[in-house]
């Protein structure tokens, strides 16, 4: 399907607007333009109640903010969330309106984790946040007015990174139980470059620059991109898995990588519910300003995690 007039016509805008010649970004720039692309998230989150906490993690207290969707029982369903932005930007603040959605959609009372960023806390920094958060939760609750047995995990673009590694750590830990995975345009391999990843490398939304200059800033010289902590796609053992839901983009520069997750995760046995959206660009679930697919999409994610924790 050609590019969705309403993506092309927000390339256009974007670049524009970007300097001729495309340099490595900053990363005090790369967050500042996260924290404007996010401004043009609008989703439907009525009644959607939040509170802010502190969890403890590997390095110190991590911010979290919860939010409890209207008429959620005392034993919601839970899912914990990480933000994307390449694992160097983003926050709570950037994704809350896209966390408040997802909270509405699912029914779920949803943990946002504010987890390290580099390069001021380079790999395995983010992972190892991920892990103590979602045990954090699954430990808490009770307290968090969550079902410890209905217990979902997600995230978007690099989010969906921690979500999937977790997942993958979770299943070789005792005593804590995932019943789904919600990838949102993921970022799962970093040992070679797919065909989407060349087609797309400029003028969608994130390029070959910035890719590269996460990367170089979130992991520390001479490590392995191989190890599935980095590239979760090339993990060996994926028999077991939290039912996965995957929902990619056609003009994403990481599409293949998540439409092959899905692959090999069913070839391994795993429940899957993948999408690819026709037309549509790295991060659209979170410009529903925009684009009317964003508001689509997160209605479509609440009806397979309400599948997904049996509601």
């Amino acid at each position: 399907m050609p590019l969705d007039p309403l993506a092309k016509r927000l390339l256009t805008m974007m670049a524009a607007a970007a300097p001729q010649a495309r340099s490595r970004p900053s990363v005090e720039a790369r967050r500042q333009s996260l924290a404007k692309l996010m401004q043009f998230a609008r989703a439907d989150a009525p009644d959607v109640t939040t509170s802010d906490g502190v969890l403890p993690g590997p390095g110190g207290a991590l911010p979290y903010r919860l939010y409890s969707p209207a008429g959620a029982d005392d034993r919601a369903p839970g899912f914990v969330f990480f933000h994307g932005g390449g694992l160097v930007a983003g926050s709570i603040a950037t994704h809350d309106r896209i966390a408040a959605a997802l909270a509405h959609a699912t029914g779920c009372r949803l943990v946002s984790v504010d987890y390290r960023l580099a390069p001021e806390h380079k790999f395995p920094a983010a992972v190892d946040d991920a892990i103590a958060a979602t045990e954090w939760v699954a430990r808490e609750a009770a307290s968090l007015g969550i079902d410890a047995g209905r217990l979902v995990l997600g995230g978007d673009s690099a989010g969906a990174t921690l979500a999937a590694i977790v997942c993958q750590e979770a299943a070789q830990t005792a005593g804590l139980s995932i019943v789904a995975q919600c990838l949102i345009c993921p970022v799962l391999d970093f040992e070679e470059a797919s065909p989407s990843r060349k087609a797309f490398a400029e003028g969608h939304l994130i390029d070959r620059v910035t890719i590269e200059a996460d990367l170089a800033d979130y992991l520390p010289e001479a490590l392995d991109t191989a190890d599935p902590r980095i590239s979760p796609l090339r993990a060996t053992r994926l028999a077991g898995l939290p039912t996965a839901i995957i929902h990619t983009a056609e003009y994403d520069p990481m599409r293949d990588e998540g439409n092959a997750y899905a692959r090999k995760l069913l070839a391994a046995g795993v429940t899957v519910e993948h999408v690819c959206h026709e037309g549509m660009v790295h991060n659209f679930q979170a410009m529903g300003a925009i684009l009317p697919q964003a508001q689509l999409v997160l209605s479509q994610i609440g009806e397979q995690v309400r599948r997904a924790v049996g509601t």
